[in-house]
């Protein structure tokens, strides 16, 4: 079973940022949806709804001032518009994001192809003079990312949530901010229909 680390939000600032010439590039994410977006609802106006959690400090509130400008083009694409304030909006969405890190071990796979041990470790037996197996210390395992964003729109008359959405891809490092925007647009793609079953959907962004 994987030992995982789980960092609070996309708010544990980026250890690497998205390299490469700039121009378009293909990011895949898995997208899980859910709920019961009324068929003759056209999309309407908008507005980000903070929990207190998102506001409770000034590191919070910012934090959460990029997500929403991450998000806002997905929103865009798929016929929202923003609203003035919460109070006239149709809608109220509110956003999440987190990175999960975690180090496989070598008997999550059969064949240890993404193995990265040295000599005396778990695969090769017992390491004389460590005191057992020494793979929860060894440097070279591979440790990967799973970056996700989650964006929830209810009604804001009735307080109905009526669309909630997943997006998360992996990585070998935490990614930037520049990731959280086609994963919000990965998110929404295929608004205004639900599938909760994860599957891949691919989108163009720019670096």
């Amino acid at each position: 079973m994987n030992r995982r680390l789980i960092l609070t939000t996309l708010a544990a600032a980026s250890v690497a940022a998205l390299t490469g010439c700039a121009g378009p590039y293909t990011v895949s994410a898995d997208v899980s949806s859910y709920g019961n977006w009324p068929a003759d609802r056209k999309p309407g106006s908008y507005a980000f709804d903070r929990l207190p959690s998102q506001q409770q400090s000034e590191e919070a509130a910012k934090r959460q001032a990029t997500l929403e400008d991450a998000a806002k083009a997905a929103l865009e694409k798929a016929g929202f518009k923003p609203a003035a304030d919460t109070k006239t909006a149709d809608v109220l969405v509110t956003l999440g994001a987190r990175v999960t890190a975690y180090d496989p071990v070598p008997w999550d796979d059969p064949l240890w192809w993404r193995w990265r041990g040295r000599l005396f470790s778990p695969r090769y037996g017992y390491a004389p003079g460590w005191g057992g197996f020494g793979w929860r210390h060894d440097p070279f395992f591979d440790r990967r990312y799973d970056r996700a964003v989650a964006l929830l729109m209810r009604d804001r008359a009735s307080g109905e949530a009526l669309f909630e959405t997943h997006a998360s891809n992996e990585g070998v490092t935490m990614g930037s901010d520049a990731l959280l925007t086609p994963l919000f647009d990965a998110a929404m793609a295929e608004f205004p229909k639900v599938n909760p079953k994860s599957h891949r959907v691919s989108v163009q962004a720019i670096r």
